[in-house]
């Protein structure tokens, strides 16, 4: 297992060294396209009217790299039901390696312990089928359900490694190196069964899906 996930991160260091190496060897500016900042990503969305802004610490935003970045959380009023944490963050450019950061490495480092990950597939308004990741952590008697997947160019993968091989060939092809992670979260009810609480935020990813474009370039 661990010589496994060695060779899985030298594959994507090896990745990341290549790309830049071409994009430098192209001796071209990379292209950053325009876009809207995260900070104006709509407050309202649908049922989910009321929300709170979480703002990211300097440890927190150290770690991330440059960036841009939101994380706010959702809630309907009309449903007593537990709100939607939404985190986007959005890089212009990887080449420096400021890579995106999974979920995974981060969360249990906050006290949060995985206790499922599964793969599933979205579809989304707008979009073509594509694969995300579903994972369940607990901390004490309390679970969460987290739903995240990596998106760039109107395209959305699961694995990390998948990432940074679309990283490498947008790099060559588009000469981008743009992406984005998006992840959504929300507190599991007691004896809530994972299946139970994805259909619960399915609708809420299904408003987002058709904002994406305007802050995470195709």
């Amino acid at each position: 297992m661990k010589s496994s996930a060695a060779l899985r991160f030298a594959l994507a260091v090896f990745l990341i060294a290549l790309a830049a190496v071409l994009l430098q060897a192209r001796g071209r500016s990379e292209i950053i396209p325009n876009r809207v900042p995260l900070s104006s990503f709509p407050a309202q969305l649908g049922k989910w009217d009321v929300s709170t802004e979480i703002q990211l610490d300097k440890d927190t935003l150290a770690i991330l790299g440059a960036g841009d970045f939101m994380e706010r959380v959702y809630q309907s009023p009309s449903e007593k039901l537990p709100a939607v944490d939404l985190f986007l963050a959005y890089f212009p450019s990887q080449r420096a390696g400021d890579t995106i950061h999974s979920p995974q490495h981060c969360l249990p480092g906050s006290g949060w312990n995985p206790e499922q990950n599964d793969r599933i597939t979205l579809l989304l308004p707008g979009h073509g089928p594509f694969p995300a990741n579903r994972y369940v952590i607990a901390k004490a008697d309390a679970r969460k359900l987290v739903l995240y997947w990596y998106w760039a160019h109107d395209r959305g993968v699961a694995s990390e490694y998948w990432a940074k091989y679309y990283l490498v060939k947008d790099s060559i092809r588009l000469n981008r190196s743009d992406g984005a992670l998006v992840r959504i979260a929300t507190d599991m009810l007691p004896g809530e069964t994972p299946d139970a609480a994805q259909q619960r935020v399915l609708p809420f990813a299904s408003a987002i899906s058709p904002l994406l474009n305007d802050y995470i370039p195709r």
